[in-house]
């Protein structure tokens, strides 16, 4: 079973979030999906590294796109709200499908975006079902990552694509915590490189692309801390899903990532017939 939700639950958080948005000056009537960026991107590198998956994919008008781990629904509305296509984002916590729909509405994408609440071992659709399938920094919280993979083939129409962007295993030793995605080291679940691969393969799939973002993601991590610590954070920020808590997260994962122990990387792969 993945990771307890009450790692990300956050009651009253959509509220919150419109709060933080009219503080920092912005009109509930004309949100974007660039306002949102601050709060709704919460992977490493954000917006930049959405846009960059996203730019190595055929995307196209009606395309039905699968998000697993979705959070409040950024990249979701980033794919939509810029090709067109058809995304359904599920996730496990309650409270970040309730604000994905929220502000969903408030970009009037509500009709090419859904959020489902579910588990992505088991995951409520039909087989054969999506073109494609796109998951950033979810499988970190998931212990079954072969009944993930195994989910996301049967899912996936023969031929379609998997874009993943995810956490994964350096060989520097076990992480330093907590990290935004556990508070101890016992609630995270890394897969090493070659582990994926297996897994990948052991799936169905043919891997097409491989690149290691970690020096990326270094000096991306290594500004934030810094920004963290300098002073007054942004209203609408990662501060709040993470609380107090967030700027020994940051200064912890400036040392995994300096100290190799863990890597980025993003993937594509091809769901075989």
């Amino acid at each position: 079973m993945p990771i307890s939700t009450n790692h990300y639950n956050r009651t009253g958080l959509t509220e919150a979030i419109l709060t933080a948005l009219t503080s920092s000056g912005k009109d509930l009537s004309s949100i974007t999906t660039h306002d949102l960026a601050p709060i709704d991107e919460l992977h490493v590198r954000g917006r930049k590294a959405t846009m960059e998956l996203a730019g190595k994919l055929p995307l196209q008008p009606g395309l039905r796109v699968l998000d697993i781990g979705s959070g409040l629904g950024g990249a979701a509305r980033y794919l939509a709200g810029t090709s067109g296509c058809n995304v359904t984002g599920i996730d496990l916590t309650y409270d970040y499908c309730h604000g994905a729909k929220r502000l969903g509405e408030l970009t009037s994408l509500e009709g090419r975006t859904t959020f489902v609440q579910g588990d992505a071992t088991t995951l409520p659709f039909p087989d054969s079902c999506f073109d494609m399938v796109w998951t950033i920094h979810t499988a970190m919280n998931i212990p079954d990552k072969a009944g993930l993979y195994r989910e996301i083939s049967r899912v996936l129409k023969p031929g379609g694509t998997l874009a993943l962007y995810d956490i994964l295993k350096g060989e520097g030793g076990e992480i330093h915590t907590p990290v935004p995605w556990a508070m101890t080291a016992q609630q995270s679940h890394l897969a090493t490189p070659a582990e994926l691969t297996a897994l990948l393969e052991g799936s169905g799939f043919s891997i097409t692309l491989w690149n290691d973002l970690t020096d990326e993601g270094r000096i991306w991590f290594k500004h934030l801390a810094e920004r963290t610590a300098s002073g007054t954070p942004h209203p609408l920020g990662v501060h709040l899903l993470f609380g107090s808590d967030f700027p020994q997260m940051a200064r912890n994962q400036v040392r995994n990532l300096e100290e190799n122990r863990i890597v980025l990387l993003e993937c594509l792969a091809t769901r075989q017939g």
